[in-house]
């Protein structure tokens, strides 16, 4: 016999743990949004259970982060770490487990939140077996990242059918979260028809970020507060523009001074290859004679995050594409203006003018004049910093963030009680 609670809500992360620590794995910005909505709609008053795929055999299959709030992850092909592009295949299997666990379990979602493509097709696949509501949110949409992002042969199978997904959600989830207004925007593009799609962005935790002084920070990390501190935290992709950063701050007018300083802070556990990417960008950095004033602190832990972004005078976004950046809103939240391309969700999250800068992606010059204009200004500077972590206060907070989506589950919730419900629900 199954239980059904109105209450009782699914977020499903295939390929994301919400429950792996930061920086270990293939761990990005959707993990930590799951687990932190996950656990504020947990606070608010619902049941949650986070469903992953389980990668190691020795990975608890149940992680309790706090009363109503869970990650389950299910086996679904070899439990190992399988490269995002070749987990396809296994997502029936996911669907098998998902379904026995409920039967297990004896409990029925009423709802589940998807997240990303590949949870997409498994939300579809279990709308086809029972009746409930699909909610979804892309994080990432294929048909804009590979406008940018080179695809090699290898992955032209995954990328054909991450498109169809995609297409086919759009079409027949029954509501749709966009990260930023620009992404609503080309998701009409994508399906003209399609009117049931709500944008409520991404947060951050706002008492973790800002409860540092710059000079704190500073004196934390062995930094002079006469420094001019311009800061990168992220991944090392191509796509992530580092290479623009490194060539913008070669021309800068603070070049000449020894107080200006690059710090390159990001990328994977220091357990762990870095890639490519980072030695090009060490290249890089040391055939533009900047290997005195950058340094590469490596993977940065919760603990470590506050302090950089307190103490930087500038965080810089320069991605060539970026759906919605967590690193933006974190900067923000810390008291820390940023200069950011004028691409995706960034051109939501940053106010130009009022929380830092935008600027044409991939443009150095334009970019170095950005920075030089932040960095001359320290009064200007504060100023945006202050109405940067105002405004993460009051529009990205994981609390503000999960109200929204519970306001959302609720309506649809209530709506799907009504009689005559059609194909989908009614906005």
């Amino acid at each position: 016999m199954f239980i059904t609670a109105k209450r009782r809500i699914a977020l499903v992360s295939v390929d994301g743990d919400p429950a792996t620590k930061i920086g270990q794995e293939e761990v990005g910005c959707r993990n930590v949004y799951v687990r932190q909505v996950g656990e504020s709609l947990a606070q608010q008053g619902w049941q949650v259970d986070l469903f992953t795929r389980c990668c190691r055999a020795d990975q608890p299959k149940i992680i309790q982060h706090r009363p109503n709030c869970r990650t389950i992850r299910l086996v679904a092909g070899p439990q190992d770490r399988i490269p995002r592009d070749q987990l396809f295949s296994y997502l029936p299997e996911f669907v098998q487990q998902f379904r026995a666990f409920q039967q297990q379990e004896g409990i029925e979602y009423p709802l589940i939140h998807t997240n990303h493509w590949l949870s997409a097709w498994v939300g579809m696949e279990l709308k086809k077996r029972s009746p409930l509501i699909q909610v979804h949110t892309f994080h990432s949409l294929g048909a804009l990242k590979y406008q940018v992002v080179p695809v090699a042969p290898s992955q032209y199978e995954t990328v054909v059918a991450r498109l169809a997904v995609e297409k086919a959600c759009l079409e027949r989830a029954d509501w749709i979260v966009a990260t930023s207004p620009q992404e609503k925007q080309y998701m009409k593009v994508l399906v003209p028809h399609q009117d049931c799609i709500e944008m409520i962005p991404c947060g951050t935790d706002v008492d973790h970020f800002g409860s540092l002084s710059r000079s704190e920070a500073r004196q934390r990390l062995g930094i002079s507060l006469q420094a001019k501190v311009v800061l990168y935290v992220g991944k090392f992709s191509q796509r992530k523009g580092i290479e623009t950063l490194v060539r913008a701050v070669a021309q800068s007018t603070f070049r000449a001074s020894e107080d200006l300083k690059l710090v390159i802070a990001g990328g994977s556990d220091p357990s762990r290859e870095d890639g490519a990417e980072r030695d090009h960008i060490k290249r890089t950095v040391a055939e533009l004679g900047l290997s005195n004033l950058t340094t590469f602190p490596g993977y940065l832990d919760e603990s470590d995050l506050p302090a950089y972004y307190a103490a930087a005078d500038v965080c810089v976004v320069p991605s060539y594409y970026e759906p919605f950046s967590p690193v933006a809103v974190e900067a923000m939240a810390s008291g820390t203006p940023v200069v950011a391309s004028n691409v995706g969700g960034l051109q939501f999250t940053v106010v130009p003018e009022v929380t830092g800068l935008l600027v044409p992606p991939k443009e150095e010059g334009a970019l170095a004049q950005a920075v030089d204009r932040v960095l001359a200004n320290p009064s200007w500077r504060d100023q945006l910093g202050q109405t940067g972590r105002q405004r993460a206060e009051i529009a990205l907070s994981w609390e503000s963030v999960a109200s929204r989506l519970a306001h959302l589950y609720t309506k649809l919730l209530a709506q799907s009680t009504q009689p005559a419900q059609p194909s989908r629900i009614a906005a």
